[in-house]
C-alpha cells in the first residue's frame, strides 16, 4: 500500500530541511529532533485553546531556531484530547517528531481515567509554554451584564440556563459551569450543558444565540472577540485582575465568587522515544522560552507566564492529577481505573 501523503510529505521536508542546514547543525539534527520537521498535534477542533498552544510553539521555535521548518499543525480532534492521547500512548501515534497540546483540562481528565486506561507516565511531559484563565461569558446582547445577573438567575432556576463549552460531564469547563451553579446556591446536577468539540464549536454557538454562556478560557474568548464575535466576558477567574486585553475584566472574586480557574498550556511525547529526544525539546522550549521575545509573543497569543519542563513539570503534573481526583469526587464525578 502506498505511503499515506501526509507521510510522503513529512519525508520531502525532512530531506528538504537537512539540506537546508548549515554543515555545522546536520550531525546535530540527527540526535536531537527540535531542530527536523515535526507536527504539533492539535487534538481538537479549530479555533480552541490547543490550537494556540500549537501556534504559540511553532512561533517561539521559529524565533530561536531560524534555520528549521516550522513546526506543522495537525488536528485530531476525539474526545477533548482523548483520542489523541489514546494513539500516542498505544503507540499508533508518536515518534519523536510528533508533539501533543495538552492543558490542565487533559490532566483533569486524566485524573478521571477518561483518556483510557493508561497513566499520566504514557506520555512524556515535554513544557508548559504558558496559562491561560478561565472567563464566564455571554453573548454582546445578553440581559447578563454582570456575573451577579447570572448568579442571581442560576439561583432562581439552574435549569434556564445553557451552558456550552468544550467537553462533556467532567471535563475542566463543565466543572467551571458545576462551581459557578455551586457558588449560587444550586445543585450543579440540575444545570444544562452542551457538549462541543473544543472552545471554538462553543464560542459559534454563544455567537449564533443556541447558548446562554460560555464557561471556557480568556484566550479562545479573546481571539473570538478580535475575529468579530459579539461575546461579553463577565469575569475572569484568576486570582487577581489581569493585564491586557484583560485589564478591564473584573474577576470572579470581585464580583463575591469565589472561584479560580487557570488553565496551564503545554505539550507531551510518547514516553516511547528515546530519552535523548526528550532532553533535546525540554531543552528547546526552555530555550525558547527564555529569548528576549517570548513574552510579548506568549502576550500576543493571550497566556501568562507559567514555564515548566523536566522534573519540576513532572511534579507538578502528579500534584495537579492528585488535586483534580479530589475535585472530582467532590462533584461527585464517576472516575475509571487508569
Amino acid at each position: 500500500m502506498p505511503a499515506p501523503l501526509h507521510a510522503n510529505r513529512r519525508h520531502a521536508l525532512r530531506a528538504l530541511s537537512a539540506l537546508l542546514l548549515p554543515a555545522s547543525l546536520r550531525a546535530a539534527a540527527a540526535d536531537d529532533p527540535s531542530l527536523e520537521a515535526a507536527d504539533c498535534v492539535i487534538p481538537a477542533k479549530a479555533g480552541g485553546g490547543f490550537a494556540l498552544t500549537c501556534a504559540l510553539a511553532r512561533d517561539a521555535l521559529q524565533a530561536v531556531r531560524p534555520v528549521r521548518p516550522p513546526l506543522a499543525q495537525r488536528y485530531l480532534p476525539g474526545g477533548i484530547g482523548a483520542v489523541a492521547f489514546d494513539r500516542i500512548a498505544t503507540g499508533k501515534l508518536g515518534g519523536p517528531g510528533t508533539l501533543v497540546a495538552f492543558s490542565s483540562g487533559s490532566l483533569l481528565n486524566l485524573a478521571q481515567g477518561r483518556f483510557g486506561p493508561h497513566p499520566p507516565s504514557a506520555v512524556r511531559w515535554i513544557a508548559t509554554l504558558g496559562t491561560d484563565y478561565g472567563v464566564i461569558a455571554v453573548h454582546r446582547d445578553s440581559p447578563y451584564k454582570r456575573l451577579q445577573d447570572l448568579i442571581a438567575a442560576l439561583r432562581q432556576d439552574p435549569s434556564r440556563i445553557a451552558f456550552g463549552a468544550g467537553g462533556t460531564v467532567g471535563s475542566q469547563d463543565w466543572v467551571k459551569a458545576a462551581l459557578l451553579v455551586r457558588a449560587a446556591g444550586r445543585d450543579h446536577k440540575a444545570m444544562r450543558f452542551v457538549s462541543f468539540e473544543g472552545g471554538g464549536d462553543a464560542l459559534g454557538a454563544l455567537q449564533g444565540k443556541h447558548v446562554d454562556a460560555f464557561p471556557g478560557d480568556a484566550a479562545e474568548a479573546l481571539q473570538a472577540i478580535a475575529g468579530g464575535a459579539a461575546v461579553r466576558l463577565l469575569a475572569v477567574l484568576s486570582e487577581e485582575r489581569l493585564g491586557g486585553a484583560l485589564t478591564g475584566v473584573p474577576t470572579a472574586r470581585e464580583q463575591g465568587v469565589e472561584l479560580v480557574w487557570p488553565t496551564v498550556r503545554g505539550l507531551y511525547l510518547s514516553a516511547d522515544v528515546p530519552e535523548a529526544a526528550v532532553r533535546a525539546w525540554a531543552a528547546a522550549f526552555r530555550e525558547a522560552s527564555a529569548a528576549p521575545g517570548f513574552a510579548v509573543l506568549r502576550e500576543r497569543h493571550g497566556l501568562y507566564p507559567f514555564a515548566l519542563t523536566g522534573a519540576a513539570l513532572d511534579d507538578y503534573v502528579q500534584a495537579q492529577i492528585a488535586a483534580y481526583r479530589k475535585l472530582a469526587d467532590g462533584l461527585g464525578l464517576r472516575r475509571w481505573p487508569s
